[in-house]
């Protein structure tokens, strides 16, 4: 592969073609990380993994309305956010291709993955982050010693800024690059593993860029390839009212993303008014017979401070996920294994915790 390929020669989308293996008796075996599934992750050798030791993080029961709901514990990584799962294979791949500066843009949670891992790689990381990005996320990444620029402006300015410095550097972005996907899908191996090698019926997620929710679908499609698993399950997509592109264009039955008014949203991870892979997102939404669930900034807020009282100290995005399920819940049918998530630690949204509490 060649190092500065990050997209399509034709400016578009490029998504990796891999055969993953899952040797169960062996997996089972192994240190209970994420890269426990090597054979199913694209990093063809070992010397160049770069690891926390992450992974496998807690699959809980939480008790909401007379139900129980298996909520993956992913604000336990060790940069506080799910986007570690991408992180730590993207990294992998780039240094195993020999780059050694990556730019990233992000609203706070991927950049300080990126960060983490490629201070732990020694490569050099230039992180591009909206004005608006609460400090202390800022705080962290720039903790880890990376160039760190803010912009003013939207998420999509941000995103331009970072496209520039990819014209030289390798762009290691979390919604463009491949690997990062085949990150984040290792989330679908440990759900799985964790229910006994058996799929869930409904997963409940956050989606902006789509970097988790896309993830998880290769994810399943891979353990389904293997006969590992009979289905893949309903995904139901979360994004606030303030914020819901996916959401609109889902209910109008598009095939496109349409154009809507952004507002301001305490769940600033998902706060995407055009998400690159809005397509691709749309499309496994409507192949799961799944849906979208849009949700308001009380009903966030509400979420936040009962998962809080709960002893779960989550982030404002993740509190937005917990209000779509509570949504969903009504709906559901007697029995249904229902799987959810914390994305983010609270920590991270520190000043905007203490305007609420």
């Amino acid at each position: 592969m060649n190092k500065n390929i990050w997209r399509c020669e034709c400016g578009g989308l490029l998504d990796l073609e891999f055969d993953a293996r899952f040797p169960l008796k062996e997996i089972t075996k192994r240190k209970e990380t994420l890269w426990r599934y090597r054979e199913a992750l694209p990093v063809e050798d070992d010397a160049n993994i770069v690891s926390f030791d992450e992974g496998f993080t807690p699959l809980i029961s939480v008790h909401f309305n007379q139900r129980n709901v298996l909520i993956k514990e992913d604000h336990l990584f060790p940069s506080g956010s799910f986007k570690d799962r991408g992180a730590t294979v993207m990294v992998s791949k780039v240094k195993e291709i020999g780059v050694n500066r990556i730019v990233e843009d992000s609203s706070g949670n991927a950049g300080a993955a990126l960060a983490a891992y490629a201070a732990r790689a020694h490569i050099l990381c230039d992180i591009f982050v909206p004005d608006y990005t609460s400090e202390g996320k800022l705080v962290q990444i720039r903790a880890y010693g990376v160039n760190l620029t803010k912009v003013k402006g939207s998420r999509e300015d941000t995103s331009s800024e970072a496209m520039k410095f990819a014209a030289k550097y390798y762009y290691a972005s979390h919604y463009w690059n491949p690997f990062f996907f085949h990150g984040t899908k290792t989330f679908s191996f440990e759900v799985c593993e964790q229910l006994g090698w058996k799929s869930p019926d409904t997963l409940i997620l956050p989606v902006g860029n789509g970097s988790l929710l896309i993830g998880v679908y290769i994810g399943f499609q891979e353990l389904m390839r293997e006969n590992i698993i009979e289905k893949i399950p309903r995904f139901i997509g979360v994004q606030p009212e303030n914020c819901a592109p996916l959401a609109c264009s889902f209910k109008k039955g598009l095939n496109t993303i349409i154009p809507i008014e952004k507002k301001p949203t305490i769940a600033e991870g998902i706060m995407i008014a055009n998400p690159i892979r809005g397509v691709q997102i749309l499309n496994i939404v409507r192949e799961s017979n799944g849906d979208f669930i849009e949700v308001s900034e009380e009903e966030i807020i509400e979420a936040l401070k009962e998962m809080i009282a709960m002893g779960f100290y989550i982030e404002p995005t993740s509190a937005a996920t917990i209000a779509g399920v509570k949504k969903y819940l009504p709906r559901s049918s007697s029995g249904e294994v229902i799987v959810s998530t914390f994305t983010g630690h609270g920590l991270k949204t520190t000043e905007t915790l203490s305007k609420i509490f």
